[in-house]
């Protein structure tokens, strides 16, 4: 019976971890060799002082930064809040104003106006001339309005004492609580309307003129309402709660600070009920007057209530900047986060950040939101701040720094910086990812870049917040959508080269986009001056000065060589792991690996890493680099820079497989077996004694490895020659061995395993097995090809489907011609 002696094709190493479902799938897939690269997110270690710029910022060193320590007392603040809002005063006159002489009656020559209605009055001045000529538009009160607003405005004391209980007891008082995000604090509206005059009025019938009037008569009416049940409130309730404030202020407070903080309460509550926060108190100053002296007491505590009931009060100016300066100073101790979080300080603080301009309140912004990244860092604060909205309200104030005037744009940059480091502590919990997604943060974060691309602080921030939040699926695809992100990356990097954090995590970044997204890899890919940038930064971090130069490293030396960043060897190396997988993720792309395979420059650099590096002291980049050559490897263009040093690439992959990391192996070996369809390759791998590893890897415990090695051996069996010296170390018996014990649950491996015999007995027609090793042969290829048993270790349906496509696909054709081969073999015998 005549024998095939058809030999299989040369081995192509494919990637075995993604899931087909379908026959038809598998067979499509041609590219299955090329693998996306994983790495560490860089790590950040917490500042462990609590400072508005660490040690880490740019802006530690310089003296125009804000100050992170200072000290207040109660005399800073101004009790009339009527201030402007810088908190500068206006400087006196130089001269005296000259006043108007006195009107004489016998000075004829001047004609002043007179009333239609009357004679002129003997009161002089504007304001008084100007109610004379309103005078006749008025109307006196009905005697019955009188009596009633006189019995108002001076009630008896059943009546007196009736309001007071009504607005004290708990009742009729309801809970007051800081809504999460309101609307700005507004001055109260004017209880009478300006009556507006123009020529026809005058004109108008009485019956108008009297309707207007008791319109201005209800209103008046109303008004009076209010203001009386204020001060009846003011007199019965608020008065003595700042009468015992003040006392217990002026002599010994100690063992009185609960009892202090129960006065502020209740002074906050009772406003509340009477509607008399924000500015709709026409006596605010003197209880602003008597909560300032509380803070000469030096209570962290107390200062919390007083600043929380200030900015119900609604301070502006100096005041509400020194109010956020307090808040901050309380939280730089990590003592004192428990007083946070047993008070309701954080929804005020959230309030100012909402409803504030930044161009007039931006200093106090900056220390409100100093406090916030204080506080954030601890983990019990942080699901607090996730609960109370805090990331829609940093979205909100990002794309308002980024509108505000240009003589504002340096303290918005200090409250991005602070901004941008809270938001990096609360994309450290779970539950903030899809909280980042919905209220669009990213989209917002790449404008704060686009506006300050220039401050180093600000974009290490963002980058941190980006290399967080794109290593999980929902928010890196958000962030790939984002538009012209890629060339901002890009551009960053360039600007920033030297800055190896900020660099560092814009190669994670890109790294995680790429490696989820075909789109990502040809978004990036297309930029202009990617791959320039991409490179320009792999030589700078390349560390050529540490060893004597070779002519390798000569070549791929650039004349334009950038200066090299003043960093470590393990921030370098940290560099270039995050850049080479760039690169091996890019590839996979068939519109750019092709043009990478053919980049000198690009081929020269990962070589001399090879030959720069070992194993021991820069492991993952050493795996990177080798695992990227493998996917370059993939593409036979006619001008590969990987075709063209093949063999210097084989003799760096030695260096690989000498070493003791089974990471490093594993690469040099798919390397090995995407290389070995070259003949002087194959020449190389049985001078230097390759072989044996490749036939030694098949007694490992995993699949993968056995894999490779199993690609190895099917290209070096092609030559006749070298058939005879792998079965001397053991191929054969391995192969079958390697067959048995995986087969069943990895049909690809199965398939490569069949193949490699196949190539190793020259298609059936040499004896190279031993009667053992035949009879177990023909056993499990008989098993293996019965379909029920071999489909029935599938756990799942999903699984079920996968493997009975690589049984169908990869498996099948190849054992069947090997089984043929084998009984054919038995009857020649």
């Amino acid at each position: 019976m005549e024998t095939n002696h058809e030999i299989c094709s040369p081995f192509i190493p494919r990637g075995r971890s993604s899931l087909r479902k379908t026959c038809a799938e598998i067979v499509s897939e041609s590219r299955q060799s090329l693998r996306v690269q994983s790495t560490q997110r860089p790590f950040t270690p917490q500042d462990g002082r609590r400072q508005l710029f660490g040690g880490s910022c740019v802006r530690a060193d310089c003296d125009s930064r804000p100050p992170s320590t200072f000290s207040l007392h109660g005399r800073n603040f101004d009790a009339s809040d009527s201030r402007p809002g810088s908190g500068t005063r206006l400087s006196p006159l130089n001269h005296k104003p000259k006043l108007p002489a006195p009107f004489k009656a016998e000075d004829s020559s001047k004609d002043f106006p007179k009333s239609p209605s009357g004679p002129v009055d003997t009161r002089r001045g504007l304001a008084q001339a100007r109610a004379r000529l309103l005078k006749p538009l008025c109307t006196p009160l009905p005697p019955e309005a009188s009596t009633e607003v006189k019995e108002k405005l001076n009630p008896g004391p059943e009546q007196k004492q009736l309001s007071a209980q009504q607005l004290c007891s708990p009742e009729q008082s309801t809970a007051h609580s800081v809504p999460l995000i309101p609307g700005p604090c507004k001055p109260p509206r004017e209880s009478s309307k300006i009556v507006q005059l123009d020529v026809d009025s005058r004109l108008r019938p009485t019956a108008n003129r009297a309707a207007q009037q008791t319109e201005l008569k209800d209103e008046d009416n109303a008004t009076s309402t209010k203001e009386d049940a204020e001060s009846l409130v003011w007199n019965n309730v608020i008065v003595p709660i700042l009468e015992e404030l003040e006392s217990m202020a002026a002599g010994s407070f100690e063992g009185s600070v609960d009892r202090l903080c129960d006065l502020c309460d209740g002074l906050h509550g009772t406003l509340a009920d009477a509607d008399m926060l924000g500015r709709r108190c026409k006596r605010r100053s003197k209880i602003l007057r008597t909560l300032f002296r509380l803070i000469d007491l030096n209570s962290s505590k107390l200062n919390l209530h007083i600043a929380k009931l200030c900015l119900a009060l609604c301070v502006s100016g100096n005041n509400l900047l020194n109010i956020c300066k307090l808040i901050f100073q309380i939280s730089r101790s990590e003592s004192n986060d428990i007083l946070f979080q047993k008070n309701s300080i954080i929804d005020s603080l959230l309030v100012v950040l909402y409803s504030e301009d930044v161009n007039v309140s931006g200093e106090a912004l900056l220390y409100c939101v100093g406090t916030l990244k204080f506080l954030s860092g601890n983990t019990a604060i942080l699901r607090l701040l996730l609960d109370k909205n805090c990331i829609g309200v940093a979205q909100k104030l990002l794309l308002a720094l980024c509108r505000v005037d240009d003589t504002t744009t340096k303290t918005a940059g200090h409250i991005l910086v602070q901004l941008t480091a809270t938001l990096r502590n609360l994309a450290n919990h779970p539950d903030s990812r899809a909280l980042f997604v919905s209220f669009s943060v990213l989209p917002a974060l790449c404008q704060v870049l686009r506006h300050h691309r220039e401050d180093k602080d600000i974009c290490t921030n963002i980058s941190r917040i980006f290399s967080k939040l794109s290593s999980y699926s929902e928010c890196c695809l958000d962030l790939a959508q984002i538009p012209n992100c890629y060339p901002l990356f890009l551009e960053l990097l360039r600007k920033h080269h030297q800055k190896q954090d900020l660099v560092v995590r814009l190669l994670f970044t890109l790294g995680n986009l790429t490696a989820k997204s075909d789109a990502a890899r040809l978004g990036l890919f297309q930029c202009n001056g990617c791959t320039a940038t991409l490179l320009q930064l792999y030589s700078s971090y390349q560390r050529r000065d540490e060893s004597p130069r070779t002519p390798l490293q000569k070549r791929a030396s650039s004349p334009r060589k950038p200066a090299t960043p003043p960093v470590g060897v393990r921030e370098a190396d940290d560099v270039l792991v995050k850049l080479v997988r760039v690169l091996a993720n890019v590839c996979i792309h068939p519109a750019v690996g092709p043009s990478l395979v053919t980049n000198t420059t690009c081929i020269q650099l990962l070589m001399e890493t090879l030959e720069l590096r070992s194993a021991q002291e820069s492991e993952e980049l050493m795996v990177n680099v080798a695992a990227t050559i493998n996917n370059l490897s993939f593409y036979e263009e006619e001008g590969s820079e990987i075709r063209h040093n093949r063999l210097a690439i084989a003799e760096l992959m030695l260096k690989l497989m000498l070493t003791s990391s089974m990471e490093a192996v594993l690469e040099a070996t798919r390397v090995y077996g995407n290389l070995s369809q070259h003949r002087d390759v194959r020449d190389f791998v049985m001078q230097n004694k390759v072989h044996k590893f490749a036939v030694t890897l098949l007694d490992s415990k995993r699949a993968e490895m056995c894999f490779s090695a199993c690609g190895v051996l099917t290209n070096l069996a092609l030559d006749p020659p070298k058939r005879v010296s792998l079965a001397q170390e053991g191929a054969s018996a391995k192969l079958v061995d390697c067959l048995r014990d995986f087969g069943a649950a990895d049909w690809q491996l199965a398939a490569q395993a069949c193949q490699a015999m196949w190539n190793l007995t020259g298609g059936g027609s040499e004896e190279l097995l031993d009667s053992q090793e035949r009879r177990t042969l023909l056993q499990t290829l008989t098993a293996y090809l019965d379909e029920d048993e071999a489909l029935k270790w599938a756990q799942n349906e999903d699984m079920r489907d996968f493997h009975r496509a690589c049984w169908e696909s990869e498996f099948r054709p190849v054992a069947e011609k090997l089984l043929k081969a084998l009984q054919s073999q038995n009857l020649t015998t």
